[in-house]
Formats: structure tokens, sequence, C-alpha cells
């Protein structure tokens, strides 16, 4: 039997709900405006997030994000976010899962990207 697992992409600034599931913030920065207590998350795994170079690169231009998409995937590889992403795994196999962003638009953030990488499985 495959292993199935629900993952989804929301804004932080979105409400919790109860559907969520396992709340995982990725971004590597912490959202303005947002407290600790109304994101409701059960991690932050900023080691998951794009560097520094890429991100700034990228700065959310959806004419660049299948070559960000790219560029992230094999960042993913390396040993600075492979813990992060197997953190990210376990949390999947778990039951469903939310990846959270600041991001204006979620469609094209690095939380979509690792969507796409845990689909993947």
């Amino acid at each position: 039997m495959a292993e199935t697992h629900q993952v989804q992409v929301r804004r932080i600034y979105d409400d919790p709900v109860n559907s969520d599931g396992t709340r995982i913030l990725v971004d590597r920065i912490w959202p303005r405006g947002i407290s600790k207590d109304k994101a409701e998350l059960d991690d932050w795994l900023k080691e998951l997030a794009p560097s520094s170079d890429l991100r700034k690169w990228y700065s959310h231009d959806p004419d660049k994000f299948e070559e960000f998409s790219r560029r992230y995937q094999e960042e993913l590889k390396d040993d600075d976010h492979a813990e992060a992403l197997k953190s990210l795994k376990d949390y999947a196999k778990k039951g469903k899962l939310t990846l959270l962003t600041a991001s204006k638009r979620d469609d094209i953030s690095d939380a979509t990207v690792l969507k796409k990488v845990l689909d993947k499985k």
C-alpha cells in the first residue's frame, strides 16, 4: 500500500483552521506582524528555506519560478537542508501537513516547491 499524506500550502497570515493538521513555517525569517501565539505553529523549519542568495535572486518573480524551483530542489539535497527535509517528511507521514509561508503569493513560494517534493514520494 502506498503511503499517502496530505500536504497543503497556506499563508501564515490566514487564520488557522482545524483542518490544517500539523502547521510548519518554512520561511527563514519570522513573518512581520505575527505573534508566536497567533501563528499556532507545531514547528519552524527555517533550515529548509532557500539560501539567501537564491531568495534574493528569485525575488518572487513569477517568470523565474520554474528556475527557482529547480535550483531550490538542488539546494534541498545539500547537508544543510537534508536534516530539516527529513523532519518535514516525518511530519508528512503522520498525517495532514500545512506548510506556511509569508509570501504574498503562496503558489510561487518555497512552500509550494516543498509540497511538490513531498508529493513525489
